[in-house]
């Protein structure tokens, strides 16, 4: 899509979108007035989540996201972030909680407990903090849509909500809005950023893309993975077309060495080359991204036209990955392999954040909240897990972590997933994952020889002192973690 085609839907759909959502007036509260101890000048802070991103997928060099890359430009790029539950659900409450999942008690995306409504996240003490907050988009921790506490405007959906026409709950009103959802999820956050803002902000924007669409049911069941549809916008359904997509040397391998997911299936063929993502399949994920860029283009717009773009903390990353094929698996993500755990992470805010940075640490999901209540001089969640990054980001020389946990919790979402609930242990040169279920199907890969994650050496005699070390380090942050 060239400039004017670009310019020419901005408006069309701004015009639509002020139609449709005329009325609603899901800011109509206003703000208030700010606190006499909150200090003008703290950052805004735009936090967006992207649904099921690979850390890797806006390198592929056909990619245009010209509003990414702006913020990776003038920004920093994390590029080892790591959520420490790959699973939607979990993973979210750990980047509003920072606290792991065995802590905060999200555990699988079919929680249907008020336990959500519970949670002390960063948004609850942001804006005990004085700031004014925002969410909006898929919440996905419990399948109801009502307000969670910590927030002062609500937009969201129940479940997984839909592509087409959703439905959403606008400040506990209900209402289905004609069009595509990433887009209508930006023009409200466009809607936001408009408004007079008297304190300081936080803009939570949780996309559904590039999550396939599926039915949830009412007792939080989704309808059959297999038919998960990638549903692009109109005006990006030819974008990218017949480009080969790049693969990883574990691409299509079956995982001869990993027995836990040899198990046979029933209905299921074994891993393979007939398992993997198909090319038009990553490239429909792509086409879903670019609306997000699109989104985040107007916001950036809109924040640099009210003069703002400078004071507000850009946050752009992902709840978890996704596997293209790798051991050929597909949809199932929930494992421990760099596919699933490895997210983007990008900050832009040049008060504090040096442009074109880059990161080699390990960076948590955990370490979000902690990260964002620090930047904000907002008081530290006390059960927090995760460590702020703001010594990282002042480019002070401190001690960091070299190890991190994963864990994941067995649910039966997806027939090959069952009883694969693990604890697992990633260092720099080794990964150990323990299956809290299966007896002897651990696995150890040793990621200086096999950074793929191909080669199980669990049972070889040769690294039998690396297996003990790794073990040793599992209980070691477990025993932490409590």
């Amino acid at each position: 899509m060239n400039d004017a085609e670009s310019s020419g839907w901005r408006a069309r759909r701004s015009a639509l979108l002020g139609v449709l959502l005329c009325g609603l007036l899901y800011f109509a509260a206003g703000s208030l007035p700010a606190p006499a101890n909150v200090a003008s000048t703290r950052p805004n802070i735009v936090f967006i989540l992207i649904d099921d991103l690979r850390w890797d997928e806006m390198d592929y060099p056909f990619v245009r996201l010209p509003n990414l890359q702006k913020i990776a430009r003038e920004g920093v790029r994390f590029r080892n972030a790591i959520v420490t539950t790959p699973l939607c659900s979990p993973s979210r409450a750990s980047f509003l909680t920072g606290q792991y999942a065995h802590n905060h008690g999200i555990t699988d995306n079919t929680d249907r407990s008020p336990r959500s409504h519970a949670l002390v996240t960063f948004s609850r003490l942001l804006q005990e903090a004085g700031y004014e907050t925002a969410f909006l988009g898929k919440w996905h921790m419990g399948v109801d849509d009502t307000r969670r506490p910590g927030f002062d405007h609500w937009v969201s959906v129940k479940g997984q909500g839909q592509y087409i026409d959703p439905e959403f709950n606008v400040n506990g009103k209900r209402v289905t809005v004609s069009g595509y959802f990433t887009d209508l999820l930006n023009q409200f956050a466009v809607d936001f950023l408009k408004q007079e803002h008297s304190r300081p902000f936080l803009l939570y924007v949780a996309h559904k893309g590039v999550h396939p669409d599926m039915h949830q049911y009412a007792d939080g069941s989704v309808s059959d993975p297999s038919a998960s549809r990638f549903i692009p916008a109109d005006r990006h359904k030819q974008l990218y077309a017949n480009t080969p997509i790049p693969r990883r040397p574990n691409f299509a391998r079956p995982p001869r060495d990993k027995p836990a997911l040899r198990r046979p299936v029933s209905g299921l063929p074994p891993l393979g080359p007939q398992t993997v993502t198909d090319d038009e399949t990553v490239r429909n994920r792509l086409r879903m991204l670019a609306a997000v860029d699109d989104g985040l283009g107007d916001l950036l717009r809109v924040l640099e036209e009210r003069k703002q773009l400078d004071d507000t903390l850009i946050v752009f990353t992902s709840d978890e990955g996704y596997f293209y094929g790798e051991h050929g698996l597909s949809v199932e993500r929930r494992l421990a392999y760099d596919e699933s755990i490895r997210i983007p992470l990008y900050m832009r805010w040049p008060r504090l954040i040096r442009p074109g940075s880059a990161m080699d640490h390990f960076v948590l999901n955990i370490d979000l909240a902690p990260t964002l209540l620090g930047i904000a001089g907002a008081p530290a969640a006390k059960d927090a897990d995760g460590r702020s990054l703001l010594p990282l980001l002042r480019g002070q020389k401190v001690p960091w972590r070299d190890s991190f946990l994963i864990e994941y919790f067995s649910d039966t979402v997806f027939p090959r997933m069952t009883r694969m609930g693990y604890q697992a242990v990633r260092t720099r040169d080794w990964t150990y994952i323990h299956y809290l279920e299966l007896e002897g199907m651990h696995e150890l890969y040793d990621l200086r020889a096999d950074p793929y994650q191909m080669k199980n050496l669990i049972a070889a005699p040769g690294a039998r002192r690396a297996l003990k070390s790794m073990q040793q380090e599992l209980a070691r942050l477990l025993r932490n973690s409590q």
